[in-house]
């Protein structure tokens, strides 16, 4: 059974497949901010989980390891109590010893299959558990440095558009500013001429 984690990953990626590509560009995706930054949110708050939860497989290594050891003391412990019974009611004690040696051999050797058994399924487990989340945090990383590098690229082209658009606006002014000049200097001319004709006005009023 798919974990969250893989889940949203999963969503992440049908997501991406179904944006739609920006104009004369067949790398480049728009994508809706808040749908990304939701599924990003609820990544970032299942990681931790999902590595608490790897981290106790991990940890069960040593219980793993531990039955082993009980179950491996509890087969010599028993073997050992055989033995002891064969040389106590045998009355050929050579007998009753070699069948005691056979038996706590045959319970050490199965004792010590337990333990390798044990000890390779523990560390196969730990093994996969590292890998796996290695792999989940490189997939991770892939999609937030894919998803800031977009973001990048979107935010320089709206700067230097703007930055285009003002090169424009600056280089018209420089080109209007004789005409502006000129304007100005008749504009006040005009005024000087209404002063003068006040000015004979009142003169003639005297």
């Amino acid at each position: 059974m798919a974990s969250r984690i893989e889940q949203i990953i999963e969503e992440i990626e049908e997501y991406v497949d179904s944006c739609k590509y920006q104009p004369l560009s067949t790398t480049k995706i728009v994508v809706n901010k808040e749908e990304i930054e939701e599924l990003l949110r609820e990544l970032r708050l299942k990681t931790p989980d999902e590595i608490k939860r790897y981290q106790k497989i991990i940890s069960n290594k040593d219980a793993i390891l531990e039955d082993a050891q009980a179950k491996a003391d509890n087969i010599i412990a028993e073997a050992q109590a055989k033995a002891q019974q064969l040389v106590t009611e045998h009355e050929v004690m050579q007998k009753a010893y070699a069948q005691a040696n056979e038996t706590i051999n045959s319970a050490n050797k199965q004792a010590q299959e337990i333990l390798d058994s044990a000890t390779s399924d523990a560390n196969s487990i730990r093994l996969s558990a590292i890998t796996y989340t290695d792999d989940m945090m490189a997939n991770i990383g892939n999609l937030v440095s894919n998803t800031l590098e977009d973001a990048g690229e979107k935010y320089k082209v709206f700067i230097d558009s703007l930055q285009s658009c003002l090169d424009v606006v600056n280089q018209n002014r420089r080109e209007l500013a004789p005409q502006t000049a000129q304007a100005a200097a008749i504009s006040g001319n005009l005024q000087e001429d209404d002063d003068t004709d006040d000015l004979l006005d009142s003169l003639e009023d005297e």
